[in-house]
């Protein structure tokens, strides 16, 4: 009988440690939920803050884009009615216009897939990168391609003061033998759409062998000032589309991060509740269970 008593009198003993211990764990699980619930909160306040900033960025964006398309595309047409063909043995440079910052999406990793299946056809051309983020892309696989990289451009409108002294850089150093250049950008299409694209530059020597080219009458003084404004206003048209484009790219990003925080917190709010309203009845079970006993 003794022994009997004991043993019911340690197993009376030990359930209250063991209800304190699940209530412990369920308080533990309800506090992690709460500090988690706060900081997706958090999260989702910052980036609704970035996407009004990226939205206020992509309407500046857009009015610099419609400038520099239409200086661009004059340009394009002076060389389509001049009908300048590219000559069978001509080297290209190509150029990738990206940037310095993330959070938009997948707008670098494009630009640095149409580069490498490029260089992949032809390995010796060389290259300019234009931003860190396409600059680390490239590097990994075509570092000896690599000429020249160019950062903080593109933090604001990229200007056409920026885009003729990357160019300057470029024609003026005769180390590097093209004749041809590609400039490798990203294309608006809309406010969530982009397609990466290209902007074929062409020396003056195959400008002036065109069939067209005699019709507008140029001056032979002024022919090189018209090669290196041609080929300043193409790179002045690739960084500023590619910069709307990474705009809008960065706004619909932020949009998303947006609506996945607060997803996550409707669960976080539902699973805190569930497990609060489990320990309040919990508590109640105990307190009816107690005032049974008396």
């Amino acid at each position: 009988m003794l022994a009997r008593s004991a043993i019911t009198t340690t197993t009376r003993s030990a359930a209250p440690a063991l209800n304190t211990l699940g209530q412990t764990r369920n308080m533990a699980t309800l506090k992690e939920i709460q500090n988690r619930l706060k900081s997706v909160t958090n999260i989702s306040k910052i980036t609704a803050s970035m996407k009004m900033i990226a939205s206020t960025k992509t309407t500046r964006a857009q009015r610099a884009m419609n400038v520099a398309r239409q200086y661009g595309q004059v340009s394009n047409d002076f060389i389509k009615q001049a009908d300048v063909k590219v000559a069978g043995d001509a080297k290209e440079l190509i150029v990738t216009a990206s940037s310095d910052k993330g959070l938009c999406g997948g707008i670098h990793s494009s630009l640095s897939r149409y580069s490498r299946r490029y260089l992949n056809e032809h390995p010796e051309a060389p290259l300019v990168v234009i931003g860190d983020k396409g600059k680390v892309q490239l590097q990994r696989v075509f570092p000896q391609n690599i000429k020249y990289s160019f950062n903080q451009i593109g933090s604001t409108i990229p200007t056409f003061d920026e885009s003729s002294a990357i160019s300057s850089v470029i024609l003026s150093d005769k180390s590097i033998e093209f004749d041809n250049t590609k400039l490798v950008y990203n294309k608006f299409v809309s406010a969530i759409a982009f397609e990466t694209s290209e902007i074929e530059n062409y020396p003056i020597s195959q400008i002036i062998e065109a069939p067209n080219f005699k019709a507008y009458e140029v001056q032979e003084e002024v022919l090189e000032n018209l090669n290196e404004f041609l080929f300043a206003n193409s790179m002045h048209w690739a960084l500023v589309e590619g910069h709307a484009a990474e705009m809008a790219a960065k706004r619909t990003a932020m949009e998303n991060a947006t609506k996945n925080a607060g997803d996550m917190i409707q669960r976080l709010t539902l699973q805190y509740n569930r497990g609060r309203q489990t320990v309040i009845t919990n508590e109640l079970i105990e307190i009816i269970t107690g005032a049974s006993a008396l």
